[in-house]
């Protein structure tokens, strides 16, 4: 049983390396359908919302590790 919850732990890790990268990408990618019914006549504006938001959290969570070494 200690082999099987090393093999999850590690499938995890591989995944999710860092919790709060997954949490800000998570938040980011649920924010679109909850813009104003003016923004979402403009699919595409919805799109580069998204985007956006994940290459921001993306380079923020580079710029905080970077920071850290």
């Amino acid at each position: 049983m200690n082999v099987l919850g090393a093999v999850f732990r590690e499938l995890l890790r591989l995944f999710v390396d860092d919790g709060a990268l997954a949490l800000e990408i998570l938040r980011s990618s649920c924010l679109p359908p909850f813009l104003p019914s003016s923004f979402q006549a403009f699919p595409s504006a919805a799109g580069a919302i998204l985007i956006f938001g994940c290459l921001g959290v993306l380079l923020a969570n580079v710029a905080r590790t970077a920071r850290r070494r």
